[in-house]
């Protein structure tokens, strides 16, 4: 992995849109293929929603209703969010001017060692 990171602005304007330097790809793809992308990407489409949630326990009310309106809201958006994680990084992958097959390469690595495993098995 790449020994430059982004700094805290830049990351903000990363998640925006907006590309990172070439200097960072190698940040980039880690961050959007390498272990853990998919909790990284869950937590980062959950924290601008927070506030929306803690603003709903301002509502009077039982604490059963404000849970349930936070509830009601909160699992259509976990999975679209998730439905959607494929199509955000690879966006993000084309915007900073990287090949999307790269959303492959676990799929990919996975698959070779299995095929590697089944050889070393079985001789074929």
């Amino acid at each position: 992995m790449s020994p430059e990171r982004p700094g805290f602005l830049q990351k903000i304007g990363y998640l925006l849109g907006r590309p990172l330097p070439g200097s960072m790809r190698d940040w980039i793809v880690e961050d959007l293929t390498g272990p853990g992308h998919i909790r990284r990407y869950v937590i980062r489409g959950l924290l601008p929603v927070i506030p929306l949630f803690v603003a709903f326990m301002f509502i009077p009310g039982m604490l059963w209703v404000k849970l349930g309106m936070v509830v009601l809201l909160l699992i259509p958006f976990l999975y679209f969010q998730v439905a959607l994680s494929r199509v955000y990084r690879r966006h993000l992958l084309v915007n900073n001017g990287l090949d999307p097959a790269l959303l492959d390469k676990v799929r990919i690595q996975r698959a070779d060692s299995i095929h590697d495993e089944y050889r070393e098995r079985y001789g074929r």
